[in-house]
């Protein structure tokens, strides 16, 4: 596994974090090469032989990551034992306060986001595609961590950037009918469409939320074809993992 983005953001000695790339593994054609979901249309053995170089690799990752099937929803998964990787669970975030499980997301647009409390006791990751962040998925991790907004920290990974995110207007109502700054992270273009800045409306509601240090944000997952899957820009892709584990 090549090219991995290790996140700086202050977190704990004990707290481990990681975003996978599309680079070091062995799927091919739209999905070459680092695919790590199962869902796409990938050869399912393909698949698996990256997930065992994930787990493997460098990193050494304490256990397999407790994959979700995401719909853009607000569920959390609370882990608890080791064995619940076994089980595929619809959710679009995960959380854990027990060493050596490792909650992940897959995306390839969609803004991934990291969560740790300040001592190390519970770590978080979400999936944020707009309608997730409009419903609320990023309220219902932090809720679902149980800690003080303010001993939080937050992370938001490689997403699609607001000079390639056109939305229709429907997108832009849907936010600022929810908070009248959200007008901010909307650029008007041709016909009733819009840029949107899906890291600015992340920070907005994380801010709203009490969290105030939040690091992160500055890859474009649709202007760096080497180095991103990105659905927007291809259609047919991978995904990569954004992954984060308490040390055992």
């Amino acid at each position: 596994m090549r090219q991995a983005i290790v996140p700086n953001w202050g977190a704990p000695p004990r707290v481990h974090a990681l975003v996978t790339t599309r680079t070091g593994g062995v799927s091919s054609g739209p999905y070459a090469s680092f695919n790590l979901a199962t869902h796409v249309g990938d050869d399912p053995v393909c698949v698996a032989a990256n997930r065992q170089r994930l787990r493997e690799g460098a990193c050494r990752l304490p256990a397999e990551p407790l994959w979700l099937q995401q719909v853009h929803g607000i569920r959390v998964r609370v882990a608890e034992h080791a064995d619940d990787s076994a089980e595929l669970v619809t959710a679009d975030g995960c959380i854990a306060r027990s060493r050596g499980l490792v909650c992940a997301v897959l995306t390839a647009d969609c803004l991934p986001l990291l969560f740790c409390a300040e001592d190390g006791s519970v770590i978080g990751a979400a999936h944020a595609g707009w309608r997730g962040l409009a419903a609320g998925i990023v309220e219902a991790c932090v809720a679902a961590m149980a800690v003080e907004p303010g001993q939080m920290l937050a992370w938001l990974g490689p997403a699609i950037g607001p000079a390639a995110f056109e939305v229709g207007g429907e997108v832009r109502d849907t936010f600022c009918c929810q908070d009248a700054a959200a007008e901010r992270a909307f650029l008007p273009q041709a016909k009733n469409k819009w840029l949107c800045d899906l890291v600015l409306l992340a920070r907005q509601r994380l801010a709203k939320l009490g969290v105030r240090r939040v690091s992160g944000g500055e890859w474009c997952t649709f202007s760096d074809a080497s180095r991103f899957y990105s659905y927007r820009r291809d259609g047919i892709t991978g995904r990569m993992a954004s992954l984060i584990w308490l040390e055992r």
